[in-house]
């Protein structure tokens, strides 16, 4: 056996005093044989003793000339390499990472070592983004331009960083850019990652820099731009959100493209406020609709069709009261959209053999959504799983994009339930779990708000599928019913509902009352007279409707001394200049607008809503959360009542505590509604009074007997299907 058969040998066998030894012995007799000098380094290492391998390898660096001394490091620097890769195949990864820390040492300016170094540090989570500028390979990356760095190396390690948000993780991408050989598959990694941070991590921002670099490799790849401009949306960054969505709007070749841009443009202009410029959009949403659905089948494979097809619709409620035709949308596209996704995933669609006749055992109920968290579904549905009847109920959570170890997750729903589970955005694997479990009745709480929930409900994986709180109906034919009560929807409704309306005796939802934390705001902070009549609006920018901002203008123009708070999400700049305008056309001094900034929490917001006389409710999509709040705080409301389901939930909340003052059924008894209840201090103190007492004697405000009717709800949907 030759002396290097033996080194590798010892090697292999981690007999590292022996292989010390034994190049000890080889450099006495052949001290011009430099490779040994690069053994007897790594067995010290490999020891523990790096200062002795240090100097080993020193000495014989120092032994070469200016003709070989590149020759020995390449020698030097292969076997390093070659034992840390060794070292990973045995799982040491904290020695594979010493190896290659050294051998950055040696050869700083080799990107590959890095990236697996990077690898390395985050398996043995020793990472943090600040090593990428200590190590500096951001700039490494600018300035190698040939091709040794990996690509496939590279990408990989970009997947595991995208983990870490940071500044340093941004400029190592934008850095990697030239490198990647495979630009789609980056794009890929890159929106699946980036969605994740947006939604589940709440990161928009962020997630926007990503699809700002899918961009730079591909500047009209629409995926990256609808995300993109839905990113820039929940940041706030609404002027950016436009653009973008125009831009994509305008790149788009295809119908199906066309509706998916004007989509995110439609939701971008709602988002802002930007009412001005709305109207020729939503007209041509709905054509779009009208010809994609007359077109569709001939037009799209099934496999191209995503859930975003189910949402299209979705912001058409903010702008009209009109539910035969957005219900026929909602309709049609969930049946074409759920035909589609059945013809390409057969494997997922089956029957439900094991759950008939189960009567021996608790009712499986799950529940599944994104907003199981301070969110107003999470504030809502908070009760109900708290008095869940745990010994006639199994209860699972299947949480989409979001944290399970959320502080208010944990506390009101993961400790309250058998089980929860949470996913990313792959619907297929939730859908999975969901039948996997042998749930019997599926609660959807997101409808079209969320695709990924939509694909699961789509996907069918429980035989009983309900649709509750998250907003309206979907019109997927796989949901059996929504839950209603005898006030939230009209009685006919059930001619242009898909979905069987499911009417529970007294109300839709029920709460034990909102926590209330200490208010910022008072009136002298903000300039009002103490004697001042003080209107407020608490809504974000989609539901700010012109015609009803017009109406509720006109009230404060007829009630002398009074002011309009006006807070919510918008566009500061957008917002305002919104209601300034109107104000003026209007002959409202725009001095008794004061514009609000949004609170901390939820807790203060609901504290500083107590400085209101009186609130003004939106239309045609009222408030849920802030009407509930409303009425626990005991403020009277002016509502107008509609059709639409989203036009019906504040009329639905004030039947239930009794009050019928303030409901209005047309424009002019709204305006009456306001101008009666600025003017007549006796009775904003009637209707407070009466909301006062209500908390004991109101079903709105009995979540415990609302628990009850759901659960009485939920067994008998589970004997209708059992025949």
């Amino acid at each position: 056996m030759n002396s290097q058969q033996q080194i590798q040998e010892l090697l292999i066998k981690d007999r590292y005093t022996e292989l010390i030894n034994f190049c000890e012995q080889q450099i006495e007799t052949e001290p011009d044989v430099i490779i040994t000098y690069w053994y007897l380094g790594l067995a010290y290492l490999l020891k523990g003793e790096e200062e002795a391998a240090q100097t080993t390898w020193f000495f014989g660096l120092s032994e070469a000339t200016p003709e070989t001394e590149e020759e020995l490091t390449n020698e030097l620097v292969q076997i390093i390499e070659h034992e840390a890769q060794r070292q990973v195949d045995m799982d040491n990864f904290q020695k594979s990472w010493l190896l290659r820390q050294h051998l950055r040492e040696i050869s700083p300016e080799k990107v590959n070592n890095l990236l697996y170094l990077i690898q390395l540090s985050i398996k043995i989570s020793s990472f943090t983004p600040e090593l990428l500028q200590k190590w500096q390979i951001a700039e490494l990356l600018s300035q190698n331009h040939d091709s040794t760095v990996d690509s496939e190396l590279l990408l990989e390690t970009i997947k595991q960083l995208l983990e870490f948000r940071a500044e340093e993780i941004l400029r190592f991408i934008e850095a990697s850019l030239p490198h990647l050989q495979e630009p789609s598959a980056f794009i890929d990694i890159l929106i699946t990652a980036a969605v994740t941070i947006a939604y589940k991590n709440h990161q928009p921002k962020f997630a926007a820099h990503l699809m700002e670099f899918c961009l730079q490799l591909n500047p009209e790849h629409p995926g990256a731009q609808k995300h993109l401009s839905s990113f820039y949306g929940r940041s706030m960054c609404y002027e950016q959100a436009i653009e973008t969505a125009q831009r994509f709007y305008q790149q788009s070749q295809t119908l199906y493209w066309k509706l998916e841009s004007n989509s995110e443009l439609l939701k971008a202009l709602i988002s802002a406020g930007a009412w001005q410029k709305l109207e020729p959009i939503a007209e041509r949403q709905k054509f779009l609709l009208s010809e994609l659905i007359e077109n569709l089948s001939e037009t799209i494979e099934p496999k191209k069709i995503s859930a975003s097809l189910v949402v299209y619709p979705y912001f058409l409620h903010y702008i009209q009261d009109n539910p035969r035709e957005t219900r026929w949308f909602h309709n049609e596209l969930g049946r074409i959209f759920q035909r589609n996704l059945h013809a390409v995933t057969p494997d997922l669609i089956e029957a439900f053999p094991n759950h008939q006749k189960k009567v021996s055992r608790p009712l499986k109920i799950g529940y599944v959504g994104s907003t199981l968290r301070a969110h107003s579904v999470g504030w809502l549905s908070r009760w109900l799983f708290q008095y869940h009847d745990r010994e006639s109920f199994e209860v699972n959570l299947y949480l989409v994009i979001q944290n399970p170890e959320d502080k208010f997750t944990q506390y009101w729903f993961v400790r309250n339930v058998n089980a929860a589970y949470s996913f990313g955005t792959d619907a297929k694997e939730i859908a999975s779990k969901i039948r996997a479990d042998e749930i019997d009745i599926l609660v959807d709480l997101d409808s079209t708000t969320l695709d990924t929930t939509c694909t699961v409900m789509a996907l069918k994986p429980a035989p009983v599928q309900v649709t509750w709180l998250g907003w309206d109906a979907s019109g997927l034919p796989a949901i059996d019913y929504l839950i209603a009560d005898p006030y939230v929807l009209p009685e006919k409704a059930q001619e242009y509902y898909s979905e069987k309306i499911w009417r529970l005796p007294l109300t839709y939802i029920a709460v034990d009352g909102f926590e209330v934390g200490i208010a910022t705001q008072r009136r002298e902070k903000l300039e009002i007279p103490l004697d001042a009549v003080i209107y407020s609006s608490s809504q974000k920018g989609a539901k700010r409707n012109p015609d009803t901002v017009r109406l509720q203008l006109r009230i404060i123009k007829n009630v002398p001394n009074s002011y309009f708070l006006i807070k919510g999400i918008a566009d500061d700049t957008t917002i305002q200049n919104f209601f300034t305008e109107l104000a003026a056309a209007e002959g409202v001094d725009p001095t008794r607008l004061r514009f609000l900034e949004r609170d901390p929490n939820e807790l203060v917001h609901r504290a500083n809503m107590q400085i209101a006389d009186v609130v003004l409710d939106t239309f045609p999509y009222n408030g849920a959360t802030t009407t509930l709040e409303t009425l626990w705080l005991g403020i009277p409301l002016v509502t107008r009542v509609g059709q639409q389901f989203s036009a019906r939930t504040s009329y639905a909340f004030m039947t239930n505590v009794g009050i019928t003052e303030g409901i209005a059924w047309t424009d002019e008894e709204y305006i009456e509604w306001g101008i009666r209840f600025g003017t007549d201090e006796s009775l904003r103190q009637k209707v407070a009074w009466k909301l006062h007492k209500s908390r004991q004697s109101s079903p709105l405000w009995n979540a415990k007997q609302f628990t009850r009717e759901m659960e009485n709800a939920y067994r008998q949907m589970w004997q209708h299907y059992n025949g």
